[in-house]
């Protein structure tokens, strides 16, 4: 199913972070089912409230729809909208404070660049 709930974050964004992935990876398709509220409460021990409140909040991003009287499904186009989220919060998150700590010291673009394209992890 999913990976195992950290305690570094509340559980219902665990979840939808966790869902996100795994459409990210293909494991779960557009038009595709999702666990339901009830899978996901008793794989991880968990109310099913703070498993519905992660599922919620993917339907408020549009990744996530409900059918009626069936579940919840990936939304069309969900992919997508996950990874431009997911860019904007990296530059948010990352590449911002990259760049100011990196002009704090006295790197410059170019040098900065060449210090990416030398990592042995890029």
């Amino acid at each position: 199913m999913l990976d195992n709930l950290g305690e570094d974050k509340s559980i219902y964004l665990q979840i939808g972070e966790m869902i996100e992935d795994e459409i990210l990876r293909g494991i779960l398709n557009e038009e595709e089912q999702v666990p339901s509220t009830t899978e996901l409460s008793k794989f991880y021990k968990i109310n099913p409230a703070t498993a519905a409140k992660g599922i919620n909040i993917l339907v408020d991003k549009e990744v996530l729809y409900k059918k009626r009287g069936i579940g919840m499904f990936v939304q069309t186009g969900a992919k997508s909208r996950i990874i431009e989220e997911r860019k904007k919060n990296f530059y948010d998150t990352f590449v911002k404070k990259i760049i100011t700590e990196a002009k704090l010291i006295g790197i410059d673009k170019q040098e900065l660049k060449k210090m990416i394209d030398d990592s042995k992890e890029a």
